[in-house]
């Protein structure tokens, strides 16, 4: 098995609490890997620890055949990140701060122009003009951001919830977008609490419940569970509770 992500025994703790607890992540080369989990799972903490933006408590990190400790400006240059928090230059405008994002990848300026033009124009973007990024709607943010992701075509994606926030003409052509890169040999890997978009675009889900992986394995679209099925079956079922809010106890 060839893999794009390997982790062992990852584990953050933070004081007393321990966010992310031995997890063993494999993710093949040439996947759409979901990484799903409910509020506080440590979802968010994994992928800043996968992408060197948080340090491990213990455990090991493996990107692209590298280990992340070791070889950790090599990989980050082959990687493309939508971070959970978008830490854009917002005193720039879309067009500057794409444009420097792709010089900081070492891409010679006229590529860089070129493809800055074309992911402006794919993502609604292309009229911002001389609007600067903090003037930005928080969809707009997070197209910006994910444009500044995929400028340097890094060989591995992880994307935190692209899909807050976005409009569901823009969420379709960043769908074909994301399949594109996977068709052509890429890998990504996607957390996203829309259950629908994960069963439909990935190929591979992984579950976090608690800091533990309680799930990892091909997703299957035959006559298996559905997702959410499964995703319950693995985090188990919500308390029963029989708090009600009292103006919704009469009808109308």
């Amino acid at each position: 098995m060839d893999l794009c992500v390997e982790t062992n025994a990852l584990t953050k703790t933070f004081g007393t609490k321990r966010a992310v607890d031995g997890v063993d992540i494999r993710v093949e080369r040439g996947s759409f890997h979901g990484f799903l989990g409910p509020n506080g799972a440590g979802k968010s903490t994994t992928i800043k620890m996968l992408t060197g933006l948080l340090a491990p408590t213990s455990g090991t990190v493996r990107l692209l055949g590298l280990d992340l400790e070791s070889n950790a400006l090599e990989i980050k240059r082959r990687i493309g990140v939508l971070p959970e928090d978008l830490c854009l230059f917002e005193n720039l405008t879309a067009r500057e701060y794409l444009v420097f994002v792709g010089r900081m990848y070492r891409l010679p300026a006229a590529i860089a122009q070129a493809r800055c033009d074309e992911l402006l124009s794919l993502l609604g973007l292309g009229d911002t003009g001389k609007t600067l990024a903090v003037e930005f709607s928080h969809g707009m943010k997070k197209k910006l951001s994910l444009a500044a992701a995929l400028i340097h075509n890094p060989e591995l994606v992880f994307l935190d919830e692209p899909f807050e926030g976005i409009d569901a003409l823009a969420s379709r052509t960043i769908r074909a977008v994301l399949d594109r890169i996977v068709e052509r040999g890429g890998t990504i890997f996607l957390t996203s609490h829309i259950l629908e978009v994960v069963e439909r675009l990935c190929t591979h889900v992984g579950i976090i419940s608690e800091g533990r992986l309680v799930h990892q394995a091909p997703l299957d679209r035959g006559n298996g569970p559905s997702l959410e099925a499964m995703f319950i079956s693995a985090v188990g079922e919500p308390e029963e509770t029989s708090v009600e809010l009292s103006w919704l106890r009469a009808r109308m």
